[in-house]
């Protein structure tokens, strides 16, 4: 008998997880894919507290992603780190006034004590104003975070797993019903079809896109429940600038978009709204978006962006809480907690919305609104335990790169960042015999399989797109290899086990 058992491996299932097996319940959690392979992944990569949302009055939204902002930099500085956002003035749009109002307010809701406060710019005859046409001559700039998302959600998961979880990737709840005080779920194993029952207290539906699925043809709810799914495409391209800065863009149609620098060599653009009715699958990105994102920047940039510049693409749904606005950049973006129990049976607990900057905090309330089923249970321990990896200083990468260095000294120094930035300490556990053998693009066969041991990779894919973003990177035919490679090893361990 399981204390809980959450639906969907995401950042809301998994930071649940984690919290809840770090005050010693008992936790089961089945993602019927791999982790993060939905919208977890596919976000804008930023930890902040939502500029824009003032606009719409999202005062207690903004306050507690701004508090979460620095909380989440100190958990995991390797993956979380400061970025400084440029914002030029487009003189036809929103007021300078209104800008600074917004800002001080920004800078001022959230306790900010970490990252530096906002500031008016000179664009004109800058590094930060030579990438963008002559009439933005002057902006503001100010602090939010980068984050890499997917890798976000295993290190919650890999922390849960420490404490005790159980995290079954590639496992499909095909039923789940009430019993009196608890729920039986059912379960199949995708790559083998194996069938198991779970019993436990409380179910958590933390399936994302797929809440509404869950919760009609799982669960057999007689309603629907309250979920709009928005869709939100980004663009990649070959870098645009040189500088570290990211720009925040203001668009004619009241939306904004960002350019950020990504993976060294490249720059990330998005994000669109796009309202997708009741298709949690339809996750790709439009010709239309294209155009939009490609339109929307070739507004500010000095170079025109062309179609054949685009090295990649990607796409997530956003579970959004249906709350009866227009337009899909009007919904709210905080997060809904409904719980469904009548007296005596056991608890339901429906997750709509969020952000992936308050899934720490939605961990603590999912579990302050279940606590009447779990008896004594031990107060919210997150908001200072690091995550795995993540045992340095935020403004000590530098010196967590020179101990992998001299860990491991036959890498090369775009290695070396890049295994902080990823793995942080982790690295230093690896043989560094292990780090000799470079598959493809720099790609490290120790890291390789540190992921398949510990972190749930089982395809190149899971690897080069939300362990690491090196599918940037490889060849097709050396992605063929590295799934070759992965196989070989998992038939190898297989047998070494049999």
């Amino acid at each position: 008998m399981q204390d809980i058992f959450i639906i969907g491996g995401g950042i809301n299932g998994c930071g649940i997880a984690r919290d809840a097996a770090g005050r010693g319940l008992s936790v089961f959690l089945a993602e019927k894919a791999d982790l993060a392979s939905g919208t977890s992944s596919a976000s804008t990569k930023l930890i902040h507290g939502g500029l824009r949302y003032l606009e719409q009055y999202e005062f207690s939204l903004v306050r507690e992603s701004l508090k979460e902002r620095e909380t989440l930099l100190r958990m995991a500085p390797h993956i979380i780190w400061p970025m400084r956002f440029v914002l030029p003035h487009h003189k036809g749009l929103r007021p300078k006034w209104l800008i600074r109002l917004g800002l001080f307010l920004y800078d001022n809701l959230g306790g900010r004590k970490i990252l530096p406060k906002s500031r008016a710019l000179r664009l004109e005859g800058s590094a930060l104003g030579a990438p963008l046409k002559a009439e933005f001559s002057s902006g503001f700039e100010y602090s939010d975070c980068w984050v890499d998302d997917a890798r976000l959600v295993v290190l919650n998961a890999l922390d849960a797993s420490r404490h005790g979880a159980t995290i079954r990737t590639r496992t499909e709840v095909v039923s789940a019903h009430r019993e009196d005080t608890r729920w039986r779920v059912g379960l199949r194993d995708v790559e083998t079809g194996a069938r198991q029952e779970v019993e436990a207290r409380v179910l958590i539906n933390a399936a994302g896109p797929w809440v509404s699925e869950v919760a009609a043809n799982r669960l057999k709810l007689n309603r629907r429940a309250q979920s709009r799914l928005v869709k939100g495409s980004h663009i990649v391209v070959r870098k645009m600038f040189e500088h570290d800065r990211a720009y925040i863009f203001q668009n004619q149609d009241g939306r904004i978009i960002f350019a950020i620098p990504y993976e060294d060599d490249f720059t990330l653009i998005g994000t669109t709204d796009v309202d997708v009715g009741d298709d949690p699958d339809g996750a790709v990105i439009s010709e239309e978006e294209i155009t939009y994102l490609l339109t929307a920047a070739g507004e500010y940039f000095r170079e025109p962006i062309r179609r054949d510049d685009v090295v990649w693409t990607y796409s997530g749904i956003r579970p959004l809480f249906d709350d009866g606005e227009q337009t899909a950049q009007e919904i709210t973006r905080d997060y809904v907690l409904s719980v469904e129990a009548a007296e005596g049976q056991a608890p339901l607990l429906n997750i709509f919305g969020g952000k992936i900057t308050t899934y720490r905090h939605l961990g603590e309330e999912a579990l302050t609104k279940l606590e009447r089923w779990l008896p004594d249970l031990s107060p919210p321990w997150t908001a200072g335990a690091g995550l795995p990896g993540g045992e340095f200083a935020p403004a000590d990468v530098d010196g967590l790169a020179q101990k992998i260095s001299g860990h491991a000294p036959g890498l090369s120094d775009d290695q070396v960042a890049r295994l902080a930035r990823t793995y942080g300490t982790l690295a230093l556990d690896w043989p560094p015999s292990e780090l000799d053998e470079d598959l493809g693009g720099g790609l490290l066969a120790g890291e390789v399989r540190h992921l398949m041991a510990h972190e749930w990779a089982l395809t190149a894919e899971d690897v080069l797109w939300r362990r690491t973003k090196m599918g940037l990177r490889l060849q097709p035919e050396q992605v063929t290899r590295l799934d070759a490679w992965m196989k070989q090893h998992q038939r190898a361990a297989a047998e070494q086990e049999g």
